[in-house]
């Protein structure tokens, strides 16, 4: 009987050690989700700021030289 007594004790331990784990990596993802929900909405504007001054330049104007000529 004892040895059932030590076998559920450890099943507890586990079981109590592997909810921790879940509830850390539950809190890992949900903060990754928004650093990716932050930086998506980032984009999205990047994008749409690139695309209006693309829209701003003539495109028949000649392309600038780079900086280091």
């Amino acid at each position: 009987m004892s040895d059932d007594g030590a076998r559920i004790d450890r099943l507890e331990a586990r079981l109590t050690e592997q909810d921790l784990v879940i509830e850390d990596l539950n809190r890992t993802i949900t903060e990754q989700w928004r650093i990716i929900d932050r930086l998506t909405r980032q984009v999205a504007v990047l994008t749409e700021h690139v695309e209006e001054a693309a829209a701003r330049t003539d495109p028949r104007a000649p392309e600038p030289p780079p900086p280091h000529y």
